[in-house]
């Protein structure tokens, strides 16, 4: 019974942080647009390296994955 408990809150807090998240990726997306408006090339650029870093975490996380 004790552990129902804590997974009902858990999902709640989970709940809270994706509303939260949500918000959050809309203002991240509306400063990623205004950074194409006022310079595209360098934006792009940076872009360009997070998409980078992103494959160098999910290749890690895929690592994580195999290891069970």
């Amino acid at each position: 019974m004790e552990n129902k408990k804590h997974i009902k809150k858990s999902i709640r807090l989970v709940n809270q942080i994706q509303r939260i998240r949500s918000k959050n990726n809309k203002n991240w997306m509306d400063l990623l647009k205004l950074s194409l408006k006022l310079d595209h090339k360098q934006t792009s650029r940076i872009l360009k390296d997070i998409v980078n870093q992103d494959k160098k975490i999910s290749n890690l996380a895929k690592r994580i994955f195999k290891l069970k």
